[in-house]
């Protein structure tokens, strides 16, 4: 009986082992894989603030996005059978990035995007305005002496009590310090202030014959657009996502608030492209996966860069989607269709 026992016992205890390996592959072993699906279709409106704004909007203009997932095992099974996954190695994603630097990057070309977009709605609203430095931002730390003074996606605030400006301010602040010195640096990491204590390290520049002291990090200057009239400020809130793709949705919405009437005629715009300054819209990755996405959401309208057309007319038809495709390169392609288009509601 006891020997009975032992083995009950055993063989229970073999079972719960093998349960937690097969557990522990399937939901937290990391694989060399993320997997791409659609993400969301969300409402630009609730993210952007303008001064002043005309209230004349019944429709609404919408950004897309791509879910992507470091995969593990059950992620990359339940991939198997669904139509609108895609299945690609880490390392074409992030190349010789960290998951962190990845993200940071993500966050900086978001807000890159977003003062993109003001500047081209200003533009083709006729509000005339200025392009200053915000901030500055750290993409990466590529020198080991201060990776633990400085992370991916900080906001480097003040050196030694004073402001720093843009990167020809940091550099005038750091140069009447020698290498090896060490320097009170104030950083904005994930909403708070933290004040580091960092050395600082030899910063060869292209084509320079000596070192000069830095950080060792690799930064970018974020830009801020100041209106030169009054009461046409536009800011942003927190949207939660990375990327530049949303630039074209976010000018469409900014522009409708700053000129009168209703450029929505009360419909359900969705779209993604890139930005700049003068109103181009460029290309972007993911848009079978942001087709998706706007037609789950019932939206009527897609703008898609012209670049990206075919693949989202191909997925568009192997859904059977009745949103409508509108290929475009410049912004004024975009507010003409919408201008010409009759009003539904009123």
């Amino acid at each position: 009986m006891r020997q009975y026992k032992r083995r009950v016992g055993l063989r229970a205890s073999a079972y719960l082992f093998s349960f937690v390996v097969i557990l522990y592959v399937v939901v937290f072993m990391n694989t060399p894989y993320i997997v791409y699906q659609p993400g969301s279709a969300s409402e630009v409106a609730p993210m952007i603030r303008v001064e002043n704004a005309d209230p004349q909007e019944q429709g609404t203009f919408m950004m897309t996005t791509v879910s992507a997932s470091y995969a593990n095992v059950a992620l990359l099974i339940a991939s198997v059978f669904n139509s609108n996954a895609e299945v690609v190695l880490k390392e074409t994603r992030l190349q010789d990035k960290t998951e962190q630097e990845y993200a940071a990057e993500q966050v900086f070309y978001m807000n890159s995007s977003q003062s993109y977009a003001v500047q081209a709605a200003y533009h083709a609203a006729g509000v005339p305005y200025a392009d200053v430095v915000d901030y500055l931002y750290v993409f990466s730390v590529p020198e080991a002496a201060n990776q633990d003074r400085f992370k991916p996606g900080d906001k480097i605030i003040s050196v030694g009590g004073q402001k720093a400006a843009d990167p020809a301010a940091l550099s005038k602040l750091l140069s009447v310090h020698q290498i090896g010195d060490t320097v009170e640096v104030l950083l904005q990491r994930d909403g708070k202030e933290i004040k580091e204590q960092v050395k600082l390290v030899g910063v060869k520049d292209k084509d320079a014959a000596a070192a000069r002291p830095g950080f060792g990090v690799v930064i970018g200057a974020v830009q801020k657009v100041e209106p030169k009239e009054e009461g046409k400020a536009v800011s942003f809130v927190d949207t939660n996502v990375g990327g530049p793709s949303a630039g074209l949705m976010f000018t469409m919405e900014i522009y409708n608030r700053l000129t009168p009437g209703d450029l929505t005629k009360g419909r359900k715009v969705a779209g993604t492209g890139t930005i700049d300054a003068e109103g181009n819209v460029g290309p972007i990755g993911g848009v079978k996966h942001k087709i998706v996405a706007a037609d789950r959401k019932g939206a009527e309208i897609f703008f898609v860069p012209l670049k990206n057309y075919d693949e989202a007319k191909a997925k568009a038809e192997q859904i059977g989607t009745k949103m409508k495709l509108i290929p475009v390169s410049t912004l004024p392609d975009a507010l003409k269709y919408m201008e010409e288009l009759p009003n539904i509601r009123s």
